[in-house]
């Protein structure tokens, strides 16, 4: 074992067995990886806690940064409390409503709810220091073609660019299994239409094993790729259970080829935060997968 793998198993351990108080305890940055901060989503962390508990919990665990969940009723004030405190990040938020009223909707009025929705979400942003809001531009479905998708999430997404561009925030797609961009090819042309630096591509890693590489598509997107989700999947488990059991992979045991993704973000420049994008759970699930971030970062 490698000095810093030993390193970072080290601070996890430590941390699960709580031999060490979660204010000494910081994640170990090493420059020269792609991947070298570590953030996970808000809603993984299920232990009844204050918002000033968990931020100290991820601290404690390895952690360097929470995405949120934007609109929530999550406390902004307590939030920015919890950051001064512990010195964990919010990188980013995640839009809340583009599933349940997506920018592709046949319902103007539900359309215009995720569009105002993503300007506050990028003022809050910018007020919690963060730099990108997670968006899935469109949804595809025996309701929605593919091209009224793709005009409609147009439209609605030039509306919101200007906030965005205001900001400095970033708007991040995110590749899902929304039968929308199905291709690097296309989703480079989806991006490159709106001719702005305030919108690229938030690269889930897993999410892509299904119908592609993702070191194929990190290479194509290039310098668009913003922000990574941590995310495995298992192609055995998919052809064996069913395509949604693939995603009970865990981290490092799936069909992800952690040293060509590595690869191929250091070919295009990429250096910063991968954000766990998983199942959650208590205080030991969530050392787990900080460990094991910490070995895929290294892979």
């Amino acid at each position: 074992m490698d000095r810093r793998k030993f390193i970072n198993r080290s601070v996890a351990g430590s941390a699960i067995l709580g031999l060490t108080p979660w204010s000494c305890i910081s994640a170990v940055v090493v420059s020269d990886r792609p991947l070298h901060k570590k953030s996970l989503k808000w809603g993984m962390i299920k232990e009844d806690m204050t918002v000033m508990e968990k931020f100290q919990l991820v601290k404690q665990l390895g952690f360097d940064g929470i995405e949120l969940d934007s609109p929530s009723d999550v406390s902004t004030d307590e939030v920015l409390a919890a950051m001064s405190a512990t010195g964990i990040e919010v990188p980013g938020l995640v839009n809340s409503l583009h599933w349940k009223n997506p920018l592709s909707d046949p319902d103007p009025e539900k359309r215009k709810l995720c569009t105002e929705s993503m300007k506050e979400s990028l003022e809050l942003c910018k007020k919690l220091g963060g730099t990108t809001v997670l968006l899935v531009p469109a949804v595809v479905n025996e309701h929605v073609s593919y091209d009224e998708a793709w005009e409609r999430s147009t439209i609605e997404i030039k509306k919101i660019l200007p906030t965005a561009e205001r900001l400095g925030i970033k708007i991040a797609l995110e590749n899902v299994w929304n039968n929308f961009l199905l291709s690097p090819l296309e989703a480079v042309r989806y991006v490159d239409q709106f001719k702005s630096d305030a919108i690229g591509w938030y690269m889930d890693i897993g999410n892509i094993i299904r119908y592609g590489w993702p070191e194929q598509w990190i290479t194509i997107l290039g310098k668009r790729v913003m922000k990574i989700d941590i995310k495995d999947y298992s192609t055995k488990l998919a052809n064996d259970e069913g395509v949604w059991e693939g995603f009970k992979a865990k981290l490092g045991d799936g069909s992800v080829n952690w040293g060509k993704v590595n690869e191929a973000l250091a070919e295009v420049g990429y250096s910063g935060w991968g954000s766990a994008e998983v199942s959650g759970g208590d205080r030991t699930r969530l050392a787990d997968i900080s460990e094991r971030m910490d070995n895929l970062y290294a892979a």
